[in-house]
C-alpha cells in the first residue's frame, strides 16, 4: 500500500525481512487507540467530514472487537501493523475516507507513539508488582526484628544483625527502583504524534488535543526529537536492568540460605524443583532462573543502546529492533517480581539455626573490640589488635567460641604479642566478653540504620510511608489513563450512534 515511488511488489524474502507484523502484535491495540484519536481530531480541525469520521471509526471497533477481521481485510503484504491496519480500514471503507486516516501523520511517529502508550501501561503494572514485593518484604521483616543471625561481607560472617534488617535493606533498593520508574514514566508521558515524518505538516493539525485525549502530559515539542529520539526507552531499559540485578542480589542471598550448609530459609514447595535422579534434592530453580534472566537482561540493554550507536538524527529502522527488546524486558521483569513476591511470601525462617550460628560466631568481635574501647580506655586500632589476636588463637586451639575462653586461655594469648595494660587485665577482657550476648550487641548498636530493634521499627514506619505514597502515585497514574480511555470511547460512541 505504501508502495508509490517503487514499482511492483517487494521481494518475498525482502518483505519478510522487512516485516515486524509478529513483533507489533503487542501495539496493535495502542494503533488502533492512537488512530481513533487522531481521526477525532482530523474532524475537529475540518480535514475529514463527519460520514467519513463515523466511517472509520466503525471500522476501527471492528477491528478491536474481532481482530480475525484485520487478517480478512488487511493486505498480506503489509510491513507492519500500521500498514496492515490501514490499509483494512481502506478495504473497510473506501480509498476517500480511509484513504484520508494518515494525514498529517507518519510511521515514524505512529510507532513511538504506540510504543510510549503501551510503556505507560507496562510501567503501571512493574511498579504495581514492585509495591507488592515491598509488602512482602514488610511483612516477613515484621515477624523477624528479632530473628538473630549472622551478617555477611565477602560471604565471611562479618556483624551480628537481625533477619529483618536484611529484609528492609532490600525494601530500600526496590523503593529507588519504584521512583527510577516513575522518572522514566514522566518521560515517556509525551505524545510524539503529529511530529509527521521528521519536520511536521502544512496541515492545520492539533497536536495538543491528540495529547490530551490519549492522557498524556503534553507533546514532544521538537518533530526531529519526537521521532527519532529513544532515549526514554533506553532509560526504561537502564531502570529495568538495576531493578533485575537488586532481584538477583536478594535470589542470590535466598539461594545461598536455603543451603543444607546454613539452612537459615526453606523455600516452600510450590517455589521449588526436585531433582530427575536425586530424591532427596529441593532446588531454589524459580530463583536460579531469576538470577540467569538478569544476564538476559542485561544483554538486551547493551543490544539497545548497542543499535542506537551511530545513528543519525530522524528515524532509521534500526530502531524497529528495539521494539521486541522491550516486550521481552516487561515480560522478564513481571515475571520475575511475581516470582519473588511468592517466594518471599512463602517461605520459613529457621530462627534457632540462624541464633545457633550466631551464638558460636566471631561475627561478636566488632562489639567486643567497642566494649574495650568504651571500658578499656584504648584506642580502636589497639582494641583491634587485641580481639584479631584473641580470635587466631580461638581459631587454632579448636576454633572455640569467644565467650568460652579461659582466663589461661586469655593470657596466654596476649602473651604471643607481649601485651601488657594494668587497666585491661585478662579478667577485665574475659568479663567485658563473657557479658555480651547475640542480644545485647544488637542492643548496643543504636546507629542510625543499625540492625537495633527501635531502628527496625523506625525503618518498617518509613517504608510503610513510602508504600502508601507510591499507592497514591500508581492510583493517579492508572486513573489518568483509565478516565482518558474513557472519555475518548465515550467520544467515539457518540459520533457512532449519531449515525445510527
Amino acid at each position: 500500500m505504501y508502495r508509490s515511488r517503487p514499482s511492483g511488489n517487494l521481494d518475498n524474502k525482502a518483505l519478510s525481512f522487512l516485516s515486524s507484523i509478529a513483533e507489533d502484535a503487542d501495539l496493535f491495540y495502542y494503533d488502533i487507540l492512537g488512530s481513533q484519536a487522531h481521526v477525532i481530531m482530523l474532524y475537529e480541525v475540518g480535514i475529514l467530514a463527519k460520514k467519513e469520521l463515523v466511517a472509520i471509526l466503525k471500522g476501527m471497533d471492528q477491528l478491536l472487537t474481532h481482530p480475525d477481521s484485520l487478517n480478512s481485510y488487511g493486505d498480506s503484504a503489509s510491513e507492519d501493523i500500521h500498514e496492515l491496519v490501514e490499509s483494512a480500514i481502506i478495504r473497510m471503507t473506501d480509498i476517500n475516507s480511509g484513504g484520508k486516516m494518515h494525514t498529517a501523520r507518519s510511521r515514524n511517529d505512529q510507532v513511538i507513539l504506540d510504543i510510549r502508550m503501551k510503556l505507560r501501561d507496562d510501567l503501571n503494572r512493574i511498579s504495581a508488582n514492585i509495591i507488592l514485593l515491598i509488602k512482602s518484604l514488610l511483612l516477613q521483616a515484621n515477624n523477624n526484628v528479632d530473628s538473630i543471625m549472622p551478617m555477611y561481607t565477602h560471604l565471611q560472617q562479618a556483624q551480628l544483625g537481625v533477619f529483618s534488617h536484611y529484609l528492609l535493606s532490600y525494601c530500600f533498593s526496590l523503593t529507588r527502583d519504584f521512583e527510577r520508574y516513575s522518572e522514566s514514566y514522566k518521560r515517556i508521558n509525551y505524545s510524539p504524534l503529529g511530529a509527521c515524518a521528521i519536520g511536521g505538516s502544512s496541515m492545520n493539525i492539533d497536536r495538543e488535543r491528540v495529547s490530551s485525549m490519549l492522557g498524556f502530559s503534553d507533546i514532544v515539542y521538537n518533530s526531529i526529537d519526537a521521532t527519532s529520539s529513544r532515549d526514554s526507552l533506553i532509560e526504561f531499559a537502564s531502570a529495568s536492568l538495576i531493578c533485575m540485578l537488586n532481584l538477583c542480589k536478594i535470589a542470590e542471598d535466598f539461594i545461598v540460605w536455603s543451603t543444607s550448609e546454613f539452612g537459615f530459609v526453606l523455600l516452600d514447595d510450590r517455589f521449588s524443583s526436585s531433582s530427575s535422579v536425586m530424591p532427596q534434592k529441593k532446588n531454589p530453580d524459580p530463583l536460579e532462573l531469576i538470577r540467569g534472566k538478569t544476564g538476559v537482561l542485561q544483554g538486551i540493554f547493551v543490544a539497545i543502546s548497542t543499535i542506537m550507536k551511530g545513528l543519525p538524527s530522524g528515524y532509521s529502522r534500526d530502531l524497529q529492533e528495539i521494539k521486541p527488546l522491550l516486550w521481552k524486558i516487561t515480560s522478564i521483569l513481571e515475571e520475575s517480581l511475581s516470582i519473588m513476591v511468592g517466594v518471599i511470601s512463602t517461605m520459613s525462617i529457621d530462627k534457632n539455626k540462624m541464633y545457633a550460628e550466631s551464638s558460636k560466631s566471631y561475627a561478636i568481635s566488632l562489639d567486643i573490640a567497642e566494649q574495650l574501647i568504651q571500658k578499656g580506655g584504648i584506642s580502636f586500632r589497639e582494641s583491634h589488635k587485641l580481639i584479631g589476636t584473641l580470635v587466631d588463637y580461638a581459631v587454632k586451639n579448636g576454633n572455640i567460641p569467644l565467650n568460652l575462653l579461659k582466663l589461661s586461655d586469655i593470657s596466654e594469648a596476649l602473651g604471643l604479642i607481649n601485651y601488657s595494660n594494668p587497666d585491661l587485665t585478662p579478667e577485665k577482657i574475659q568479663s567485658i566478653i563473657q557479658r555480651l550476648t547475640p542480644e545485647n550487641s544488637i542492643e548496643y548498636r543504636t546507629t542510625k540504620g543499625s540492625p537495633n530493634k527501635n531502628e527496625q521499627k523506625e525503618m518498617i514506619s518509613y517504608i510503610t510511608t513510602k508504600v502508601n505514597e507510591y499507592e497514591e502515585l500508581l492510583e493517579d497514574r492508572s486513573n489518568r489513563l483509565t478516565i482518558a480511555k474513557d472519555k475518548l470511547n465515550l467520544k467515539i460512541k457518540e459520533f457512532i450512534d449519531e449515525s445510527s
